[in-house]
Formats: structure tokens, sequence, C-alpha cells
């Protein structure tokens, strides 16, 4: 019953995220990027407070002004950034400064500095939401191939110590079911064969090491979610976008 909840909340999600980006103007979907970046960095600094002396609320802020900047006024002003941050921990309250500036730093690369592909992919690309469909979709899709797989034919576990339910059998479901949907895209995209099926490749081993780090983190916060807010036991933004993170700096490269 909650793998058939969470399949219908995952669904429902994806729905409203492909009718964002095919009807929404780019500088709406643009800014929504923004928003869910800044929410996802709020999760993962709200867990990683539970162990560690992170700067919560500059972290959010210095990610904020890092994505402004660097996607707005196409300067990162990520030296003067971790400047701040480096005084605000020094001077601040935290009697562990070292340990407070190298989270929130983490964090500010971690999300922001990640996310921000997503938009620098479809600025690129010259396609705007289009390539940005293209991207969550063989990225999830490969998530659901090897959530299928792994359920179905999953016997040899891939690494038990961090995420219990990843198998080798699975992440073999999750590479075609990527680089079959990255090759159903290439009238898009535009991709030679060869290509398409590289990119298919690369976006499922780099979803699942997304979805392994972040497990990983978790474990060591020793929290279940990053969050409470999705619905049907889904977890947060960061557990719903965890697989999304590293993908698109990979693809970026080769746009």
């Amino acid at each position: 019953m909650q793998i058939a909840k969470r399949t219908v909340a995952a669904l429902a999600t994806a729905s409203a995220v492909v009718c964002a980006l095919i009807y929404a103007p780019f500088w709406a979907v643009k800014a929504a990027i923004v928003a869910l970046a800044l929410l996802v960095q709020l999760e993962f600094s709200q867990m990683v407070s539970r162990k560690y002396p992170i700067m919560v609320a500059g972290g959010v802020a210095a990610g904020a002004i890092f994505l402004v900047s660097r996607l707005y006024f196409f300067d990162s002003c990520f030296v003067p950034i971790v400047f701040a941050l480096a005084l605000a921990a020094l001077f601040g309250k935290s009697d562990k400064p070292v340990g407070a500036l190298a989270t929130t730093v983490l964090g500010l690369i971690y999300i922001p500095f990640m996310l921000q592909h997503l938009v620098l992919i479809a600025e690129k690309s010259g396609s705007g939401a289009m390539m940005l469909l293209y991207i969550v979709a063989i990225i999830k899709v490969s998530d659901m191939g090897g959530f299928a797989a792994g359920m179905a034919f999953g016997r040899h576990k891939m690494c038990p110590s961090i995420s219990p339910g990843k198998s080798w059998e699975g992440l073999a479901g999750s590479i075609a079911a990527s680089m079959l949907v990255s090759y159903l895209f290439t009238p898009l995209t535009g991709f030679a064969a060869p290509k398409a099926l590289a990119f298919g490749l690369a976006a499922a081993l780099a979803g699942t090491l997304g979805d392994l780090v972040e497990s990983r983190m978790k474990r060591e916060c020793g929290v279940k979610d990053s969050a409470t807010f999705m619905p049907a036991g889904m977890g947060g933004f960061l557990d719903m976008f965890d697989s999304v993170i590293f993908a698109p700096a990979l693809l970026a490269s080769f746009i």
C-alpha cells in the first residue's frame, strides 16, 4: 500500500513538473529552480545541524546570493561569499568555527553550485525548458527503472551499509531506462544516437551516485528522511531531488 501511495504521489509530482516545463515561461521556470535549490539547501542544513555546527541561515543566504549573482548577473561571487562565511564562522557564536565553515561551504557547493547547472544547460542549449524536461526525464525515469528492476530482480546488493535497497540489478534497470528515454528524445535534443545513449548512461550513474550520497548523509545524521514535506511518506525536497543534484553538472560539459 505504501509503495502504491508513493508511486501515485511521484507520478503526480512528475506530471506537475512536466506541465510547468512545457507551459510556463522560462523566466518563471528559472525562478522556480532558484527557489527549489534554496529549499533543498535549507533541508540539507537543518538535517546536518542535528550533528554538526552548520550556519543554517548564513548558508541559505549565501546560496541565494550565489544563485542570483550567477544566473542573473553572470558573476558567481563565489570567493567573496566564502570569505564572508569564513568571517561569520570565525567571529560568530559557534564554538567550532572550522566545522561551521566546512559544513556551510559543503552545503553551498552540494546544492546551489550543482543545481545552477539546470539553468546553465537550458540557456546553453538554446532549447530552454525543453532541455530541462529532457534532463529531468532521463534522471527520474532512471529512478523508476531502477526501482522496478530492483523490486523484480534485485538479488545482489550494491552498497548494503549505505542503502540496503540498492542492487546491481536495479542499477542495470536504471541505466536501461535512462538510455531508452534519452534515445527517444533525440528528435527534441538533436543528439546523434551514440551521444544520446552516452547521456542516458551518464545520467543514470550520476543519479545513482546522488541517491547514495544523500543516503550516506542521512545515516550519519541519524534521520530517515531529510524532511516530511512531501506526501505519502516521500520525505522532503532533498529526498525527491537527490538524484538530480550531480547529473546536470556532469551533463553540462557535453551540451
